[in-house]
């Protein structure tokens, strides 16, 4: 996306002075950058876009026009998805909590839910048997070792004897077809796909040989992650893998698998948020004021740490400013400035130690925040502000979503 003052201006006229701006491009650049990558060695795959990443339905649409899947975790991505188009069938239901309204309807309908724990087992049995003419088609999350140190809390020990009485008891029930086996880790780096990768191919291969039970789905969940500028991959103390090393690591052993097996040729399902939209979108904030602090320069712009990211770990995120024509007030350099948010928390900073010329007036424009920014944002203090899609080819702009109003905020709080 290129941009300039004289466009940030036109835009922030229409918009107002703090807008998120949304790159459908380079987030269409991602998705088949990212499954051709995967396809290269395991033609099969295809991609079950994260929701709770972030689920502006401009996104998910994109997604179902390519031919991906939705994967969703609570009821309101679930009603995302099928508003936006996307067939039930296409619908993966993972998470932790589950509805039983939802879980009977998406089952009803041909998803795919995916059991996290026994509690939702036995919710998924009780429907089954009053629903004896209907085939509900599940997935067991599945959790294990990746040697980095960590337990993740989401799925069945794999390792258990309660897996193999799961699958067992799954295999009693004439209209409960276990299609789909599936795992989510938090861990993007590089090992960890691999590992997780053998863990699941190993998993399916003693599946076969003790029930020779066929698989329509496995899933290696998501955490990758995306395109980067030099200047963000510097701040991580690890290298950052590109979508071809994921895939080398992932879909090449996969193939390699598969092409030696007897067994059926499951879709290999990746399930992307970050990699698809953490540099979609752009936030964009005027810097308000200026000032010096006991030797420490702080500007102050109309936007916060929270319309970025929610992460205090988080990392700099690349900035660009862009001086507007029509401001009069000369710029200055300064040397390890912080940039603050308008809210009153101490905390709230958006950029720490820039350096360069900047003033009142000027549009600060932050990369790299399409990832758990707008769908984390809370209503503190102000409301969030519109998000506006930019084609630089024309100029032209669309309103994917106007500002948050107070109406919006509180109608559902009695006065």
């Amino acid at each position: 996306m290129r941009l300039n003052s004289e466009i940030l201006e036109t835009i922030s006229g229409d918009f107002g002075d703090s807008f998120y701006l949304l790159d459908s491009k380079a987030f269409e650049r991602n998705y088949w950058d990212l499954l051709n990558s995967f396809r290269e060695y395991y033609n099969d795959t295809n991609i079950a876009y994260s929701y709770k990443t972030n689920y502006i339905p401009r996104f998910c649409k994109l997604v179902n026009s390519y031919g991906g899947f939705a994967e969703v975790v609570s009821d309101m991505e679930y009603q995302v998805a099928i508003k936006s188009g996307v067939s039930p069938r296409k619908i993966f239901f993972n998470g932790p909590y589950k509805s039983k309204a939802i879980t009977l309807r998406l089952l009803l309908d041909g998803g795919i839910v995916n059991i996290d724990c026994l509690e939702e087992l036995q919710l998924v049995l009780d429907l089954a048997k009053n629903h004896r003419h209907e085939i509900f088609n599940i997935g067991l999350r599945c959790n294990f070792d990746l040697d980095d140190g960590e337990i993740s809390r989401f799925g069945f020990d794999v390792t258990s004897n309660q897996f193999s009485a799961i699958v067992q008891e799954i295999s009693q029930h004439h209209n409960v077809k276990l299609i789909s086996l599936h795992c989510h880790f938090a861990n993007r780096i590089l090992y960890t796909w691999q590992k997780r990768t053998e863990e699941m191919i190993n998993l399916y291969d003693k599946l076969q040989k003790e029930s020779n039970h066929p698989l329509a789905f496995i899933s290696l969940g998501g955490a990758i992650y995306g395109k980067m500028q030099p200047e963000m991959k510097a701040q991580f103390s690890h290298s950052i893998p590109t979508f071809a090393d994921y895939a080398r690591v992932a879909a090449k052993p996969f193939n390699s698998y598969f092409v030696q097996s007897e067994y059926n040729k499951p879709t290999l399902i990746i399930e992307p948020g970050t990699a698809l939209v953490a540099n979609s979108m752009k936030f964009v904030a005027r810097v308000v004021s200026i000032k010096s602090v006991r030797g420490k320069y702080i500007a102050t712009v109309g936007g916060s740490s929270y319309n970025i990211s929610p992460n205090p770990n988080r990392k700099n995120v690349p900035i660009t400013v862009y001086r507007p024509t029509s401001i009069a007030t000369a710029s200055q350099d300064y040397i390890d400035l912080d940039v603050a948010g308008y809210t009153c928390i101490e905390t709230d900073y958006l950029y720490r130690g820039f350096s360069g010329q900047l003033a009142v007036g000027d549009f600060l424009v932050w990369d790299q925040i399409g990832a758990y920014s707008v769908v984390m944002k809370p209503p503190f203090i102000l409301p969030n502000f519109p998000i506006v899609e930019y084609h630089d080819d024309d100029n032209s702009t669309k309103c994917i979503k106007r500002a948050e109003t107070f109406e919006d905020i509180f109608q559902t709080y009695e006065f």
